[in-house]
């Protein structure tokens, strides 16, 4: 086989992924006239990257607004590279037990950049969705987003929570500072329909040996069916649940 030449390249992979580059360092779902405008490519060009990179899941096209995102496929090869894989599969069982005893979805999200992004998804009853996907970026004021400005090296979310904060009122920037302590102690952490009228959720973090956070199991659904605070017997459940699937990456957490 003859060798590569030091320095050859694909250009046309190179405007592909330059493509994909954009869309993902814009941070927002992107409408085809804003990637041409961005991009100068030919709308005939364009359609064909796009095309292909959806067709492959790097890409996710939404059928009501037209806008792309980043695809499924992104957040795979993401994981694998983060070592997240290997969790998922581990605490897949756990999510089909929550879903099953919550009557909920049972979200798992891990930290990306944009912050923490939903990564696997678990709905036995189909028909009962709120709306939650993979690749979905969960706000500070959600259980999720509670759970990781609480856990998270804060040097590493420190971007991401000015961000949200700036569009956060200064009496509830307030309260999620108190809030964070007492998640910090119970592990557990809750948000009363933050996004969505009806649906609330209860988040909790899965660590790992040194105590790092992986990530962080959400349940999301009706408010009536979702608990208020750690005193109720879901949340119980939720609470010693965590403790086993953390255990399973080695995870002791402290008595009294």
């Amino acid at each position: 086989m003859e060798a590569i030449k030091k320095g050859a390249t694909i250009q046309s992979l190179q405007i592909g992924m330059g493509i994909v580059d954009l869309i993902a360092k814009q941070g927002r779902p992107l409408k085809f006239s804003d990637i041409q405008d961005l991009t100068q490519i030919t709308k005939s060009n364009l359609y064909k990257y796009l095309n292909t990179f959806t067709q492959l899941g790097i890409l996710y096209r939404d059928k009501e607004s037209g806008a792309y995102v980043l695809g499924s496929k992104l957040i795979e090869y993401g994981m694998i590279a983060a070592d997240q894989e290997n969790v998922v599969d581990r605490i897949t069982p756990y999510l089909k037990e929550i879903n099953e005893r919550s009557l909920s979805t049972v979200l798992y999200s891990v930290w990306t950049h944009n912050g923490p992004m939903i990564v696997k998804e678990f709905n036995a009853n189909q028909g009962y969705n709120i709306g939650a996907q993979m690749g979905t970026l969960l706000p500070l004021l959600s259980a999720t987003g509670k759970v990781f400005t609480t856990f998270m090296d804060e040097q590493i979310t420190r971007e991401w929570k000015e961000k949200e904060l700036k569009q956060t009122p200064l009496e509830k920037a307030r309260q999620l500072e108190e809030e964070c302590k007492l998640i910090r102690e119970k592990e557990i952490s809750f948000a009363r329909e933050p996004l969505v009228s009806s649906v609330s959720s209860v988040s909790f973090p899965v660590f790992n040996y040194k105590k790092k956070l992986l990530g962080a199991v959400t349940i999301v659904g009706f408010s009536e069916l979702i608990p208020h605070n750690e005193e109720e017997e879901l949340s119980k459940y939720l609470m010693n649940i965590s403790k086993e699937i953390s255990g399973n990456f080695g995870y002791k957490p402290h008595v009294g």
